[in-house]
């Protein structure tokens, strides 16, 4: 399929006709439409004692398959539902997209129209697809997108005509202007200036870069099934064992995809262990080989993605983990490759007491990226916090912290 990654990159999204050939829509549509129902079978099961009969189904905005988490539904009727994410339409695209040989899918979902309107548009209105808290300011995906190219490319593929979608062309590598911070304070959910609606027939596809200024327009019983996920270099995959289904050049991919995933792991764990270690050389080789080639910025990123990390590994150690509030502990045990989090797995390398030397280390840099005030910038997901939505501070600097451990 023929693409234009500059126009990717200066726009942020690239709209793609006919990503899924016609000749196969009808299989997967009803593969998913499959998938659908096995899953409003287990969302009935597992609903609350003031549900409705259906539980989520009912209750949801925005009803959405997790296919990850789907193994056991996942079966010869179904498999073209996971096959379409091997489609070089799909995967071989996002790896040109990415600049990268081999991009591996990270998620693959399904958004689905909910049974009655939702008059608000949704769960959020406009937004960026991370929280400072539990990612990194935008600072540091802008310069990290602009020195290296983007390490996450999102789709959503719809299995309908779907004109959902909103976009700021050019709004993953900058700041929100004071013209859209206005306009997003006075209504989340009304069209931003210079926005553009993404008018997709059955087929087509939209791919875009993880901190577009988006918003998902509309969210009533009209028929919806839009394929939704994305690829990166780092995947985990908890489940596979649905591969007997898949075809063989496709069960060789999984495997060779969860493969480079135990290595990401590796590499993660040697950084950390380094800075455990006060071995500076130790730690930016263990950059290097998470993240070949990338310059300053990219080390940056990485960095402030490993302070979460370690945030993250030394909660998990702690005796007093479950006083922590149900969000938090919620982050601390989710796996999150594409920011470097691998949850239990990754605390259970390490020893209390290696754990308190973690984070004593990289406080250095996760006091460098808060303010001594709450603060808030429209167009983030989350609440108020002292992490800066924006800007990385001047003062971070890769070296800086590689100094810190003589400290």
């Amino acid at each position: 399929m023929k693409i234009d990654r500059d126009q990717f990159l200066e726009d942020g999204y690239v709209i793609l006709r006919e990503v899924i050939p016609p000749d196969r829509l009808e299989e997967l549509r009803r593969a998913y439409e499959l998938l659908v129902e096995r899953q409003k079978v287990i969302w009935a099961r597992e609903r609350g004692p003031d549900d409705p009969p259906g539980g989520q189904w009912e209750t949801n905005a925005q009803p959405r398959l997790m296919l990850g988490g789907m193994a056991d539904e996942i079966d010869a009727q179904t498999a073209a539902a996971v096959e379409i994410w091997l489609h070089e339409n799909v995967q071989g695209v996002s790896s040109q997209l990415l600049g990268v040989e081999d991009a591996g899918v990270t998620e693959m979902m399904l958004m689905c129209s909910p049974v009655r309107d939702h008059e608000t548009g949704g769960h959020r209105g406009w937004h960026r697809d991370f929280y400072p808290p539990h990612a990194a300011p935008l600072q540091g995906y802008t310069d990290d997108i602009l020195e290296n190219g983007p390490r996450y490319v999102q789709w959503n593929l719809p299995l309908y005509d779907d004109s959902v979608l909103w976009v700021v062309p050019g709004s993953h590598n900058r700041f929100n202007t004071a013209e859209e911070n206005e306009a997003l304070n006075a209504d989340p959910r009304r069209p931003l200036p210079g926005a553009i609606q993404v008018h997709l027939n059955a087929g087509d596809g939209v791919p875009y870069i993880l901190p577009l200024l988006h918003w998902g327009s509309r969210y009533n019983a009209q028929m919806r099934r839009t394929i939704h996920g994305g690829f990166s270099e780092f995947s985990h995959y908890e489940d596979l064992s649905y591969l007997e289904h898949l075809s063989p050049a496709a069960q060789a991919t999984f495997r060779r995809w969860n493969g480079r995933s135990d290595q990401t792991f590796a590499q993660i764990e040697a950084a950390l262990r380094a800075v455990i270690g006060k071995d500076g050389a130790g730690y930016l080789a263990a950059l290097e080989g998470l993240h070949p080639g990338r310059g300053e910025k990219g080390r940056l990123l990485s960095t402030i993605f490993l302070s979460k990390s370690a945030k993250r590994v030394h909660q998990l150690k702690s005796p007093h983990f479950d006083r922590l509030p149900a969000l938090e502990q919620g982050w601390a045990t989710h796996i999150h490759p594409i920011t470097l989090h691998w949850g239990r797995p990754m605390a259970d390398r390490f020893t209390p007491e290696e754990s308190d030397a973690l984070w004593a280390r990289f406080k250095y840099v996760d006091d460098l990226v808060q303010a001594e005030e709450e603060q808030w910038t429209p167009g983030f997901q989350g609440e108020a916090t002292r992490y800066y939505f924006e800007e990385v501070p001047e003062a971070l600097r890769v070296e800086g912290f590689v100094a810190s451990f003589g400290d």
